[in-house]
């Protein structure tokens, strides 16, 4: 089944939030709270402070409007899709190639690798761009697409991840955002200006100073300086945005750009630049996030086919080893039956015999037994089979055991060549 990451769905896919949306909540206090502050304490004072053509009340009005306009804009920016790239169940296998000329010998055999592109070409502007395959997508990345680790999808013309609006910054919602940040611009600037201006009117109404005008309006002090401090984030994080449109960049493509000195691309010139952001129709979504999703049959995946070709290779056809082992019974037994001659001698000494010590008969003995090591290896070949662990390795004891029967038989030999 298809997965988009850590967004959450709300009203059956209507709504698409990013997985730090409670950050929202204190993004919507930051922006009410002053607003209300300044409707009670400000606001309302100044409803009779222009009284030829009530224009005080236009200053209440706008504050409110206003306010809507930046929480829609907020809504917007959070709550839709930023361009979600869907990832796939598989990766792409018209991609996949064997190379032979890298491969694992095993038993004298070599099997050619599985070899998986990471990276591709592709043309932008009459320049190639290097994209890059993501393993969790199971998808090449089109350009200035990158990868979000909170949300953990692609996401198109990938800007940034804003935890103020709980969501990703992409090709489908950078529009809102710049225009929701630009207008919290404004805003602080409004309420900061018709604070300062009911300070001004305080003062000529009581004849006073600003300092006594400030007393007898503390909220008014108070919000001019949430005002202040609030204008040079958004403040300036507007003029930074400014730049990047201005410029056709993206806040990742800024730092990256800077760090690598690499050429960008995508710059049109300025006023193109500004055209494509705000004037240039917005992309549907790639993404049907109501649609009831069929449940496919997983295919394996670059790592687990790697993973099975490894565990292929590791452990090989049985029989490479099995005439390993084979093998070094032949050897163990050729030991045994050296030692065995030497016994033979040892006896034939120990009796007197002043003959050679080895007749004609015994070398034959001692060669018939070796002729017979195949028959004893089948045998023990065949005694590994009933084993549990399936393992085709020849015990010691049994090589043992076979050497004690062609000893006798060598040792009867030569001593009935000797009667």
């Amino acid at each position: 089944m298809l997965k988009y990451g850590n967004v959450k769905f709300i009203l059956g896919g209507r709504l698409i939030f990013g997985p730090d949306a409670k950050s929202l909540l204190v993004t919507l206090l930051l922006i009410t709270v002053p607003v209300i502050i300044f409707c009670v304490f400000v606001a309302r004072h100044l409803r009779h402070a222009f009284s030829p053509y009530n224009v005080g009340y236009a200053i209440l009005a706008v504050a409110i409007v206003f306010t809507i306009y930046v929480l829609i804009l907020l809504f917007l920016t959070s709550a839709r899709d930023p361009g979600i790239i869907p990832r796939n169940s598989h990766p792409p296998e018209e991609e996949f190639r064997y190379d032979s000329s890298v491969s694992a010998e095993v038993g004298g055999r070599q099997t050619p690798s599985l070899q998986f592109p990471r990276t591709k070409e592709v043309m932008v502007n009459g320049v190639h761009v290097r994209v890059k395959y993501c393993d969790t997508c199971m998808l090449y990345r089109p350009p200035r697409c990158s990868h979000c680790s909170i949300c953990n999808n692609c996401v198109e013309r990938f800007d940034h991840h804003c935890p103020w609006v709980g969501q990703c910054i992409g090709l489908r919602n950078y529009r809102y955002f710049f225009m929701f940040v630009s207008s919290a611009t404004l805003l602080c600037i409004y309420v900061f200006s018709m604070s300062a201006l009911y300070i001004k009117v305080l003062m000529d109404d009581h004849q006073g100073t600003v300092w006594k005008a400030m007393k007898e309006s503390p909220p008014s002090v108070i919000l001019m300086a949430y005002c202040f401090i609030a204008l040079w984030f958004v403040g300036g994080l507007t003029g930074f945005h400014l730049y990047l449109i201005s410029t056709n960049q993206t806040t990742y493509e800024n730092f990256r750009f800077r760090a690598d000195n690499r050429i960008n691309v995508y710059n049109l010139g300025c006023p193109s630049n500004f055209l494509e952001v705000f004037c240039t129709k917005i992309k549907p979504s790639k993404n049907n996030f109501r649609a009831f999703v069929r449940e496919e049959v997983s295919r394996p995946t670059l790592q687990s086919i790697q993973g099975a070709e490894a565990e292929d290779l590791g452990a090989g056809d049985p029989r490479p080893k099995v005439e390993d082992d084979l093998e070094i019974g032949e050897d163990l037994l050729k030991i045994s039956q050296r030692r065995n001659i030497e016994e033979i001698d040892e006896d034939i000494r120990s009796r007197g015999s002043n003959g050679p010590a080895h007749t004609a008969l015994e070398v034959d003995a001692i060669l018939d037994s070796d002729h017979r090591a195949p028959t004893i290896r089948s045998e023990t070949r065949h005694s590994s089979w009933g084993r549990r662990s399936g393992s085709w390795e020849i015990a010691t004891d049994d090589v043992l055991s076979n050497s004690k029967v062609t000893e006798s038989r060598s040792y009867m030999t030569g001593k009935e060549g000797r009667q």
